[in-house]
């Protein structure tokens, strides 16, 4: 996932944190990791032809890489205020029941920021096409969905936030 320079992104506290507990791990354990390494590899002798150290270098510029993409992340992260979310229309973070009205199957799914999309925890991208085809719904609502296989009508059932 590529991200320009002041792309602001949402999130949950929730994923906020875990974002920032993964840059605590790069920055205090895996950046010593490297450095220790590549003094390893260094007392080795000719770097010229120490595939070790070139190795070691290497890992170390791509951490180095997604560090700064890290704090770039979080310094244009924005929260989620759950607190103030209204559930009378489908949003971002609102918790769907949804029914396929041709065949009655009822699924209920979260519309999260992207980043924290999980399919398996019924957490979906707010930029899915579900999602889009759900967002400024009511209770009650009867919608047609383009998914790629072409197009269901589902019902809302139930809107809850989280």
């Amino acid at each position: 996932m590529a991200y320009a320079m002041n792309q602001v992104t949402y999130y949950t506290k929730e994923g906020f944190e875990k974002i920032k507990t993964e840059l605590e791990h790069l920055i205090h354990i895996e950046r010593p990791l490297i450095s220790q390494q590549i003094a390893e590899a260094r007392d080795k002798g000719d770097l010229s032809e120490n595939a070790e150290y070139d190795a070691a270098k290497n890992a170390q510029g791509m951490l180095e890489m997604r560090i700064s993409k890290m704090q770039d992340m979080i310094r244009n992260a924005r929260l989620i205020d759950e607190s103030k979310m209204d559930s009378s229309k489908i949003q971002i973070l609102s918790t769907v029941k949804i029914r396929n009205v041709k065949n009655n199957a009822e699924m209920t799914y979260t519309l999260v920021p992207e980043n924290e999309a999980d399919l398996k925890a019924g957490k979906i991208s707010v930029s899915s096409p579900i999602a889009k085809g759900l967002l400024g719904k009511t209770k009650g609502c009867k919608v047609d969905i383009a998914i790629p296989a072409g197009s269901i009508t589902v019902e809302v059932v139930e809107i809850a936030i989280r």
